[in-house]
């Protein structure tokens, strides 16, 4: 499994004239560091861009699941079981086919090639998860919490910000964290709706090293390794919190 990681890493260093040594060297005993300065000279805007995507991603994402998911675990609404069901249903929607249709609305209104427009793409991946972790997280809050809440005084907002969200840091945390990934490496979403635009994410800007006639192997690796820099950090920070949350619910008292 680790394999292509430690690929990855090998020709990230590799020189170009050695990328087609047979054998392959194992090893870059005359490695280079081209691949990591074209990474600091051409890659940086495209890193920014990833950025701002995935942090926007992550703040739309919390803003839409958290009352939802409470909402689903607390308030029983009429219709809850259903939209469970279309919950689950949208995150088996292949993302290509959704392209599509954001690609015709987006064009419609004038929004392609937009910060904005790859936010809220990349979020309709994210907010169905994040409204089911939410839901089956904010389900193990003792009810006689938030009914100690309304005898204070509390509505129903002030029990959601004051009681039942900071109790429930560990979903969000894990919802955060997969809604930051997924915007961060998402390449569908991004290559048809903002393939012509100024700003690019990373995953297009590794495609621009790939020729008809020719394929920058050390850089494109290089950025790949830089790429992958921030969501191992991510993952290796917030490990516990990421399991704590996604097991949740699964125990019943």
């Amino acid at each position: 499994m680790l394999f292509p990681v430690y690929w990855m890493l090998n020709v990230s260093l590799t020189r170009t004239a050695d990328m087609r040594r047979d054998p392959p060297s194992l090893l870059p005993l005359d490695g280079t560091l081209d691949g990591y300065r074209a990474v600091l000279q051409q890659q940086l805007p495209f890193l920014g861009t990833s950025l701002l995507v995935a942090l926007g991603t992550v703040a739309l994402t919390l803003v839409l699941s958290a009352p939802a998911g409470y909402s689903l675990a607390k308030l029983a609404p009429r219709g809850g079981g259903a939209v469970n069901f279309a919950l689950l249903v949208a995150q088996m929607v292949p993302g290509i086919i959704m392209a599509i249709g954001f690609y015709a609305i987006y064009l419609s209104f004038g929004v392609l090639n937009s910060l904005p427009g790859l936010v809220l793409a990349d979020s309709t991946i994210a907010v169905p998860f994040g409204v089911l972790i939410f839901a089956a997280f904010m389900r193990g809050v003792p009810d006689e919490l938030l009914q100690a809440a309304k005898v204070d005084g509390a509505g129903t907002l002030r029990t959601f910000f004051s009681i039942v969200l900071p109790v429930s840091r560990n979903a969000a945390i894990t919802v955060s964290l997969f809604a930051f990934l997924w915007a961060w490496s998402d390449f569908i979403f991004a290559s048809t709706l903002d393939g012509g635009g100024s700003l690019q994410p990373i995953t297009l800007g590794i495609y621009r090293y790939i020729g008809n006639n020719n394929q920058e192997w050390n850089s494109i690796m290089a950025t790949a390794v830089v790429a992958s820099v921030p969501a191992a950090v991510l993952l290796v920070v917030a490990q516990r919190y990421v399991s704590a949350g996604v097991a949740a619910g699964a125990v019943k008292d």
